[in-house]
């Protein structure tokens, strides 16, 4: 059989195997090591069709992280689809704590501020550098300031036309 198998794929150029799809429609292939017609070793690849192949419409995470590892080299065999459904209820789990968490904060916060123990941030805006001697103040002064041992140059305004 691996006989007839390699004679097609010398005849018909590189034959690639279906390994699998992920649950966004991207599918898996495997292309063996093999000869060409030519005589041309081809090294094994491991490659991805992916479901909306438009380039600038990828997004990372259009590839599941376990078929990403699987593409890459970093494991020998490609995931389950037992494995990916554990790993995906795993996910939303993690999720919900984080959420738990956050929820948990929150309130913790709140009774902080309640009894005092935490001061309320303050919601100021701010126009300029506080280093400034103009800090605050509306129009800036075209004279000179010294406020102690410091000196501020006043701002230069050219002369309006007339």
């Amino acid at each position: 059989m691996n006989k007839v198998v390699g004679a097609l794929r010398r005849t018909f150029g590189i034959v690639r195997e279906h390994v699998g799809t992920d649950h966004l429609g991207n599918k898996y292939y495997f292309v063996p090591e093999q000869k060409t017609w030519t005589g041309r070793h081809v090294h094994a690849k491991r490659m991805v069709q992916a479901f909306n192949p438009i380039a600038f419409e990828y997004m990372e995470g259009s590839i599941p992280t376990e078929w990403d590892a699987w593409i890459r080299g970093r494991r020998k065999e490609p995931p389950s689809v037992e494995e990916l459904a554990k790993n995906e209820a795993y996910r939303q789990q993690i999720k919900l704590k984080a959420k738990e968490c956050e929820e948990k904060d929150a309130l913790l916060k709140a009774k902080e501020f309640k009894d005092g123990l935490v001061a309320m941030p303050s919601k100021t805006v701010a126009k300029g550098h506080a280093a400034a001697t103009s800090f605050g103040k509306e129009d800036i002064s075209e004279e000179p300031t010294s406020t102690a041992n410091t000196f501020q140059p006043g701002s230069w305004r050219p002369n309006p036309k007339n």
